[in-house]
């Protein structure tokens, strides 16, 4: 148990003894939050649990402060102060931050991985982009926000695995096969007329371009169908190939790749009986349609056209039943702002299949605005066409593009400054945590030629600038910050946490020096950077951003 847990125990222990002895009527108290106080002179912590209880008390919370405070007790405090209004501000004794960070400095590397779950099992699902041209920067932002969300739960000890669900079955491959098919014979030399619904990016003349490079003319003589039907193959094969490629350029790589084209015929038509076993399911104008409505959608849906080919709506309740059928404990995906009025059926065809939809859970993703030179940029220089995710990579690298992307929630609209984001200066928020650990590496250089050595047992006590101990603090808030944001499935904790601990370093780096002063300061001091190298790291591995050693 870490000092905020003990403190927290403390409080609600004096609240209940106060309770206990007829002081407050019974009631149900409202949590325990602290802070870390902007300044030093307002304590270790604080909290506004006294005004937050006044509600429950019925009393004044200074008067309910003073009644927590009396009660209060531990070798680990000081004493306590209350502040304004009712403020409880915390004064630990100096042992207590240093015992509690010297297990953090023996925790080494293992610091900030929480300890292993078992519960709950959690598949996260994202991206799904259709296979049939280059990733945008909206694919981008949920790259980097689900990949974060992975490693983020991994790291407060959850068994998750990643998938990509694979959109190759619809009428888009077909799309797709015909917009190759119609460049290719443009290529040769034939007049034809471009599909009216077809794919219009440069991609697609650079698969029919390599066709040809590679077999000429060959497929110009047979039917339309027999070449549509290999150009459907070679190009699906070819969009992927690109598609896996960009994502691992992008740091995203995934447990699974799961086909659309498994679930048909056989596994949609499996639901779709159960379903109408369970009278889920009506005919109505040569259709079968889902009574989703039964389930709290505002209309029912077609899932089994009347030529008979399933809808998209079918094969997705077919891919969520299969995920249940998996054993997972809690689903999340990761889908566009414009598929919001989507969840509530899929909802409801998994409540019609006798699963529990709060299981599911759907983070929508909102847009992506790029800005150049305070100009909105629509379009790619290249192409034309929406900006790529390969072409944001090359101008402002994957670090940056990762990084830019998790500063925001994912509901909340992101404006992309690509001229902030190419900056190397402190202006430039990945730039600024990526040069905290270029610095610690020159220390760490520094170190070695002065053969300075940590070693196995530092002084911390030897720690008490001000500087050093506001970066003490920020280290050790880390594990709660990790729990707390995989709690929302907010990797955007992460990114400002790693932001405000590079903050508190280069603070304590411009005030404090290391190689110089006497030996028991410095190697105490060099144990605090090199805690700090680990949580930054951490941090930005959690984030899928690199930490490099020279900037």
């Amino acid at each position: 148990m870490d000092i905020k847990d003990t403190l927290t125990a403390a409080i609600q222990k004096a609240a209940a003894d106060a309770i206990a002895e007829g002081v407050f009527p019974e009631g149900n108290l409202p949590p325990v939050v602290l802070e870390v106080p902007p300044k030093k002179e307002f304590g270790d912590f604080a909290t506004n649990f006294a005004m937050q209880s006044a509600r429950v008390f019925h009393q004044n919370p200074r008067k309910i402060a003073e009644e927590i405070a009396k009660r209060l007790s531990g070798d680990w405090l000081d004493h306590t102060q209350i502040a304004g209004p009712g403020f409880l501000n915390f004064y630990l004794k100096s042992n207590v931050l240093y015992d509690s960070f010297c297990k953090i400095y023996e925790a080494g590397e293992s610091y900030g991985n929480l300890p292993p779950k078992t519960a709950p099992k959690i598949q996260v699902e994202y991206v799904s982009a259709n296979p049939t041209g280059p990733l945008h920067v909206g694919h981008g932002r949920g790259a980097a926000a689900g990949s974060a969300l992975v490693n983020l739960l991994r790291a407060a000890g959850y068994p998750v695995e990643s998938e990509y669900y694979i959109n190759d079955a619809g009428n888009q491959m077909n799309i797709l096969a015909d917009s190759v098919n119609a460049r290719y014979l443009e290529l040769l030399g034939e007049n034809v007329e471009f599909p009216e619904n077809g794919y219009h990016g440069a991609d697609i003349i650079e698969t029919a371009k390599r066709i040809i490079r590679k077999d000429g003319d060959k497929y110009l003589h047979m039917s339309e169908d027999e070449r549509l039907t290999i150009f459907r193959d070679l190009a699906y094969k070819e969009k992927l190939a690109a598609l896996k490629e960009d994502l691992a350029a992008f740091h995203v790589t995934f447990d699974k790749w799961f086909s659309e084209r498994t679930l048909h015929p056989d596994a949609v038509r499996r639901v779709v009986e159960i379903l109408k076993a369970k009278g889920d399911i009506y005919e109505k104008e040569g259709a079968l349609w889902l009574r989703s409505t039964a389930y709290g959608d505002d209309k029912d849906r077609v899932v089994i056209r009347d030529n008979g080919v399933p809808t998209y709506l079918a094969a997705d309740i077919a891919y969520h039943h299969d995920k249940y059928e998996r054993g997972f404990d809690r689903l999340i995906n990761i889908w566009g702002a414009d598929h919001h009025g989507y969840i509530c059926r899929v909802k409801a065809a998994m409540q019609a299949l006798g699963h529990d939809p709060e299981k599911l859970t759907v983070l929508l993703l909102q847009m992506v605005s790029l800005y150049r030179g305070g100009e909105l940029v629509k379009m790619s220089k290249r192409t034309g066409q929406s900006v790529t995710l390969n072409e944001l990579m090359e101008e402002v690298g994957t670090d940056a593009a990762r990084y830019f992307f998790l500063m925001r929630s994912l509901d909340s609209q992101l404006d992309f400054d690509l001229d902030l984001a190419k900056k190397k200066s402190n202006d430039n928020p990945v730039y600024y945590i990526q040069y905290a650990h270029a610095r610690i590496a020159s220390i760490f250089r520094q170190a070695k030629e002065t053969e300075l050595d940590a070693g196995d047992a530092p002084q911390f006590d030897k720690l008490t600038d001000e500087a050093e101990i506001a970066l003490i603090k920020k280290i050790e808030e880390y594990p709660e910050e990790v729990e707390k944001a995989a709690a929302d499935y907010a990797p955007q904790r992460i990114a400002r946490y790693s932001y405000d601990l590079a903050g508190a370093f280069h603070s304590f780096y411009n005030k404090c020096r290391i190689v110089g002063v006497e030996p028991e300061l410095a190697k105490a001091r060099l144990a605090l950077v090199t805690v700090t190298a680990h949580v930054i790291r951490h941090s930005l591995g959690i984030l899928g951003v690199s930490a490099p050693d020279h900037m």
